[in-house]
């Protein structure tokens, strides 16, 4: 359950304090590239990340040469720069951004998230611990048709995009992992890329396509309830009973099966749920056994699904995560991130993830034209809006 804001947590709510805090503890000046550190050089790493940051949050910040502008401004130069930044500056800069400090922010601070909340596990069926469920997907971004290293040619159709794949906790509804790369990117290799051991996951019909991962997701004790294609090749091994809570949830059928053709030579034996939804049936599969994992909860958990959409569309339209204030795979990638670590950080500290209202709110603030009282009534009357639900 969300925590009350008072009004001293908004007095230190300073999103680039707290970003700048982490910059330090995974950066420290002399880690950082060996351009940042060059005597030439007068624009330091935390100032870079820092402005840019600001930009995506300033309503009035559409441009790599509006937010230069505003580095002029003495009230800027206090809190987020130290100095004015050239546009020479800011664009060269974005060639030696840091991706893997990004990370590890963006890492730490879903951590961060998940452990106030004690949405470190979540329970099984059976009453039992296990890892909290992720949702994976990914979404894509379309960019300037000159970053020539994001095209790619897709159902024969020329397209420069960037992809940002996405492992969202389902209980804290929040990135707790994160790769950022070129449109033309398998899903499923990144997806393969970012597994740990004991992980749970719940996935669309694209990666139920590989009934080979499938198998290396239960090799590395893995747990998964995925969605497979209608033409999906099964063999019926066992009917498994399907109770009254199975069928309030739109159960039609459970059975353990083996996946594809009968050729195959690896085929392990695993779950199939049958949910029949509003346009289509569903086709589930998972590696838990009725007692790990109900018939109705697997229905659940695959319905919780429409969370990461609702979270891409979220990071686009409310962080408005659409203007490009770099070009290069680097500085997208940075930007990708750090509007996923504003994120975080807007939902570290007023408790829910901010709407498109709070949003506006936050920008009056920024633009000077709200108070803190103005902006604490508004997370408060977000936060008691969302216990009445």
């Amino acid at each position: 359950m969300a925590q009350a804001v008072q009004q001293r947590d908004l007095q230190r709510w300073k999103l680039l304090a707290k970003f700048r805090e982490a910059l330090e503890r995974w950066a420290p000046p002399q880690a950082n590239h060996s351009s940042w550190v060059d005597p030439k050089r007068r624009l330091a790493a935390a100032d870079y990340y820092s402005l840019f940051l600001f930009g995506l949050f300033n309503p009035v910040v559409q441009t790599m040469r509006g937010l230069c502008a505003a580095s002029q401004l003495p009230r800027v130069q206090e809190e987020v720069c130290a100095r004015p930044v050239s546009l020479g500056s800011f664009s060269a800069a974005q060639h030696v951004a840091d991706q893997p400090l990004l990370e590890k922010i963006f890492t730490e601070l879903g951590q961060e998230l998940c452990q106030r909340a004690g949405g470190g596990s979540a329970p099984a069926a059976g009453g039992s611990a296990q890892a909290p469920w992720l949702i994976r997907d990914s979404t894509l971004w379309d960019v300037l048709p000159r970053m020539g290293w994001a095209f790619w040619r897709r159902q024969g159709r020329a397209q420069s995009a960037v992809r940002l794949h996405v492992s969202l906790h389902l209980l804290e509804d929040a990135p707790v992992r994160a790769q950022v790369t070129p449109g033309a990117r398998c899903e499923r290799k990144a997806w393969r890329e970012s597994w740990r051991e004991g992980d749970a996951y719940i996935g669309d019909r694209y990666f139920g396509e590989d009934y080979g991962l499938l198998e290396e997701l239960a090799q590395k004790s893995c747990s998964y309830v995925i969605r497979l294609r209608q033409s999906a090749a099964l063999e019926i091994l066992e009917e498994l009973p399907v109770g009254a809570e199975d069928h309030a949830q739109n159960v039609t059928r459970d059975a353990w099966v083996k996946l594809g053709h009968r050729k195959m030579a690896s085929r392990p034996r695993v779950r199939v749920v049958w949910v029949q939804g509003p346009r289509e049936e569903l086709i589930l599969v998972t590696n838990k056994t009725p007692g790990e994992l109900s018939a109705a909860l697997v229905s659940q958990l695959y319905r919780q699904r429409w969370q990461v959409e609702l979270f891409f569309r979220w990071i686009k339209c409310v962080l408005g995560c659409r203007h490009w204030l770099a070009e290069s795979a680097q500085g997208v990638a940075a930007q990708i991130y750090l509007a996923l670590i504003g994120a975080l950080l807007l939902q570290l500290y007023s408790g829910e993830r901010p709407t498109r209202r709070m949003m506006e709110q936050l920008q009056f603030y920024l633009l000077g034209m709200a108070t803190l009282e103005d902006l604490e009534k508004a997370i408060q009357k977000q936060v008691a809006r969302k216990k009445t639900k």
